[in-house]
């Protein structure tokens, strides 16, 4: 992974045969679930079980395309709840951050 990018693009290049439109599609899936699952992940109203399984898939996600960062906050996350401990804040706020990198990246890779 290139220093400071969210997204290991040699890792997606192989993922993706280099395909750069089949690279952009899952880049596009990826974003959407960022957003939706960690905003699931978040919803304190869901139980903890809910939370470890949104973790879990974005984890999965974030493992296919290259986010390392937010692979390895999902399953520590993951890890957590799976084994009945509360969801940390420092967590809630480092995949925050995570996933904002992500996009930010996704999106001025769409721009440029």
């Amino acid at each position: 992974m290139q220093h400071g990018s969210a997204i290991d693009r040699v890792h997606l290049d192989a993922q993706t045969f280099g395909d750069r439109a089949l690279a952009d599609e899952l880049l596009g899936l990826f974003a959407g679930q960022c957003r939706s699952l960690s905003a699931r992940i978040s919803d304190a109203a869901a139980s903890p079980a809910e939370r470890a399984d949104a973790a879990h898939t974005l984890k999965g996600s974030a493992l296919g395309v290259g986010a390392g960062a937010v692979a390895e906050t999902a399953s520590r996350i993951e890890d957590g709840l799976r084994r009945g401990g509360p969801l940390e804040p420092a967590d809630l706020a480092t995949l925050a951050a995570a996933v904002a990198a992500a996009l930010a990246e996704i999106e001025g890779s769409r721009r440029g």
